[in-house]
């Protein structure tokens, strides 16, 4: 199934240096010119960002390259806090003018808010860190590689695929990205960071005769790493492509022709490959202040998991046990210092089946200290670009393991009927991030403790609080994986983040089984 790394982490000596071209901006030009004219106008708290993104992406159909993307994006932003007002606004030029300009416009939105604005903007204190610097551990640049070696790569992977009796047609995509960013206020933090992340998802078809098709898409998941992640393999700690592209035609065959699966409780035994997916929706986005607090409301609902609740909110079994994580090795969220100049950190969310905590910035932890009984943000501020204001984003929020815990093919002799859930695929969830279901990549039937075949047209269906109590199993690390997404939606104008979620193998008991080919009236 691969394996995932160890490496990278919380603020540290970086295994590369921060891209020349970057440091050779006009950083301390820009930053001394913005922070003195906000201060000089009266803001109390000014901060500037400024970012450069490149991101590449190829996308092949039956192993031949469709289309082909490299562009760089460099901006950057004045935020600040001005008689109690948020102020912000951006540019692109990247000039001293240009940044005074910039800082002026954005003193001047929050004078002109200021009447609208009911609740004065405290921020959380937070330690000075003078020229910081972060980069995210990863061996080899994805931007340094040729195109053409990566087109060989991933296409020949497709081609390997469509070359299989039962493939019909093969898509393809990779995606990589690296992100650098600059912050500085007028406390005197200033940090200078890298991060690089990669995204390669394969999906056979097979169609029937008759006109049905079925498909399989790879489960590697998307990592803070570079190229290696593609060919470096298991022994550097990578996926292995090759094993996983050979087995994917004959699972898709067998999905195929597996029976359709009668509705009804079934134990489950889920892969952290599927797994990941509904922590995310509801425990990653649930448990955001903003959205329990109903900051948050357009964009995909609030939370029914409101502040009154922490500390006596069951979320799930005594087994539970989710933590926040700005610091994981190779976490999609993983970063140094936070858009809001905070060190990352790692915390409990659900301790023990409890709500424990939440993913804050720094206005929401000033704002509610007392009832968090926390003095400072965990830092999960984020914006997707120099263009936008930091939001409230997730971390990497994941369920621990249990130290010398079963591996999964002792989770699943456990079980006497049941199904072995592996890989995301589609999902639905309320705005109150409850009630839900969830489907996969395949489904395996297990009988009296052994998996027996494949089942198709499997959802899995309940309520968060529900789902979570069934926990009756939890895996070992050797079962731990990291899965995640590239394109987590938030905010109105919408952004988009990169967050990964770990999990162990796991056993529901119990848990309601729709069947999807019936739930559409087929």
């Amino acid at each position: 199934m691969g394996a995932h790394a160890s490496g990278g982490g919380t603020p540290a000596t970086p295994p590369h240096d921060v891209d020349p071209e970057f440091l050779a901006l006009p950083r301390a030009a820009l930053t001394d010119a913005a922070l003195q004219t906000a201060r000089d106008l009266g803001a109390n708290h000014a901060d500037i960002r400024i970012e450069r993104l490149r991101d590449g992406a190829l996308s092949f159909r039956d192993g031949n390259l469709e289309s082909s993307h490299d562009g760089t994006t460099v901006g950057f932003a004045v935020r600040v806090v001005h008689e109690g007002t948020w102020g912000f606004a951006a540019g692109v030029d990247l000039t001293v003018d240009e940044a005074v300009r910039v800082a002026r416009e954005a003193v001047e939105i929050a004078r002109v808010a200021r009447p609208l604005n009911s609740e004065a903007i405290e921020l959380a204190d937070e330690p000075v860190y003078a020229d910081a610097t972060w980069v995210s551990a990863y061996a080899v640049n994805p931007f340094a590689i040729d195109v053409r070696e990566k087109v060989d790569r991933v296409g020949g992977l497709c081609r390997t695929l469509l070359g299989a009796p039962d493939v019909d047609h093969v898509d393809g995509h990779f995606n990589s990205v690296v992100e650098n960013k600059y912050y500085a206020d007028l406390a005197g933090t200033s940090t200078t960071q890298q991060r690089v992340r990669v995204i390669c998802q394969l999906e056979a078809t097979r169609v029937d005769p008759g006109g049905g098709f079925e498909t399989m898409r790879t489960i590697a998941p998307p990592v803070g790493r570079g190229w290696e992640w593609l060919v470096a393999g298991p022994a550097a700690g990578c996926w292995d492509w090759d094993t996983e592209v050979d087995t994917i035609p004959g699972l898709l065959a067998e999905k195929a022709k597996a029976s359709s699966v009668e509705p009804g409780r079934y134990d489950l035994v889920i892969d952290p490959s599927n797994l990941w997916l509904t922590i995310h929706e509801s425990v990653g986005h649930a448990t955001e202040l903003d959205r329990a607090l109903g900051y948050e409301a357009a964009y995909a609902g609030t939370s029914f998991a409101t502040l009154d609740k922490l500390g006596n909110l069951r979320y799930g079994s005594p087994l539970m046990n989710i933590t926040g994580d700005r610091t994981a090795p190779h976490g999609l969220a993983t970063i140094g210092y936070d858009d809001e100049g905070v060190r990352t950190t790692r915390w409990d969310i659900v301790r023990a089946g409890t709500l424990a905590g939440y993913q804050l910035d720094r206005r929401m932890a000033a704002a509610n200290a007392a009832r968090l009984g926390v003095t400072r943000s965990n830092g999960c501020a984020f914006a997707d670009s120099a263009g936008h204001v930091p939001l409230q984003r997730m971390a990497n929020v994941s369920l621990a393991p249990v130290p010398g815990g079963p591996g999964t093919e002792e989770l699943i002799s456990g079980v006497d009927r049941g199904i072995y859930v592996v890989g995301d695929k589609s999902w639905s969830i309320d705005m109150q991030r409850y009630n839900f279901q969830f489907t996969g990549q395949r489904f395996y039937e297990i009988r009296k403790g052994r998996i027996v075949g494949q089942l198709r047209d499997v959802a899995y269906q309940a309520t968060t609080t529900d789902f979570w109590g069934a926990l009756d199993g939890v895996g070992g690390e050797q079962t731990y994986m990291l899965g995640g997404a590239f394109n987590c939606g938030k905010g109105q104008p919408g952004q988009v983040a990169a967050v990964s979620h770990g999990a162990p193998s796991t056993l529901f008991r119990g848990v309601n089984i729709l069947n999807t080919r019936r739930e559409a009236g087929r």
